[in-house]
């Protein structure tokens, strides 16, 4: 065979005729340089594994309140309807409102320290007559009533703000 065949035939093979020795161009011929591949797969899996660790890892973990709270226990007497708005877990102070609620109505909710508990009935066009009462960690604080059509009526009381209301703390 001549020069020009064996390099014909090397070329065929995928090879390159280097004389009989074997160098990087040699080898890289031989072999393709994976190491990208190998490096997107290890990352591929080492994604893949956190994912699955965030999807298994369902333990219950009890939520620790961002700040401080007081149970406070709201109740509205009477018979018919009412609105009722009152101030509940938030932090950013807003009241939920219940529509046309059937008396009576209790409810115990978390108010955060430093926030006013608070309770505010509206009658209806109806009128009638009903009443709203507050208790904080369960004493009595305030009670008030509402008369007539679209009569009014609100409980308020102060919680100590969180430094007054920890344990060890001046107050």
């Amino acid at each position: 065979m001549g020069t020009e065949e064996r390099e014909t035939m090397a070329d065929d093979a995928g090879t390159e005729d280097t004389g009989g020795k074997s160098g990087p161009r040699a080898l890289s011929r031989i072999r393709p340089d994976r190491t990208g591949l190998l490096i997107g797969a290890a990352l591929l899996a080492a994604c893949g594994g956190l994912v699955l660790y965030g999807v298994l890892d369902t333990t219950d973990k009890p939520e620790k309140p961002l700040v401080p709270t007081a149970a406070v226990t709201y109740e509205v007497t009477g018979e018919g309807t009412a609105d009722i708005a009152y101030q509940g877990r938030s932090e950013a102070g807003t009241a939920t409102v219940d529509r046309a609620v059937a008396l009576p109505w209790r409810k115990t909710v978390q108010v955060p320290l430093g926030k006013s508990p608070l309770v505010s009935i509206t009658l209806g066009e109806k009128g009638g007559q009903a009443s709203c009462s507050l208790a904080v960690r369960g004493k009595h604080v305030q009670t008030a009533s509402a008369y007539g059509r679209f009569g009014r009526a609100t409980c308020q009381s102060e919680l100590a703000s969180a430094t007054r209301d920890q344990p060890g703390a001046a107050g």
